[in-house]
């Protein structure tokens, strides 16, 4: 079992930046991909970005390459999306997921999730 905790949401002028942490709980948490999803008011939720057990590969949605970065911290059962140069469209809640399996993670079917952050960026 992974239990998934997220932090650093909050609210933001547009240009700005934050940065998410997603705190797992459960000894198994260095075999599982993770990935940062958001869900905008009236919106499905959408794929942001993720990031492989290893650390060695990272993907991004078009919408937030060049702009957002996901990194995983093993010894602190952390994962982190540092969000530079952020938008009015960057408004969402922003979830966590974790999953063995890297594919599902980005499909996300992910077994685990978080309860979500709230960020909003002003114009």
């Amino acid at each position: 079992q992974v239990q998934l905790v997220e932090s650093g949401g909050g609210l933001v002028q547009a240009g700005g930046s934050l940065r998410l942490s997603c705190a797992a709980s459960g000894r198994t948490f260095s075999s599982y991909s993770t990935g940062w999803f958001r869900q905008a008011p009236g919106k499905e939720r959408e794929f942001v970005a993720a990031i492989r057990w290893s650390g060695g590969s990272t993907y991004y949605a078009d919408s937030v390459k060049g702009r957002f970065t996901i990194s995983r911290d093993n010894a602190k059962n952390t994962v982190y999306l540092q969000m530079n140069s952020l938008r009015p469209d960057d408004t969402a809640v922003y979830y966590c997921a974790a999953d063995p399996s890297l594919s599902r993670v980005v499909g996300g079917t992910s077994d685990y999730w978080g309860q979500g952050t709230q960020v909003t960026v002003s114009s």
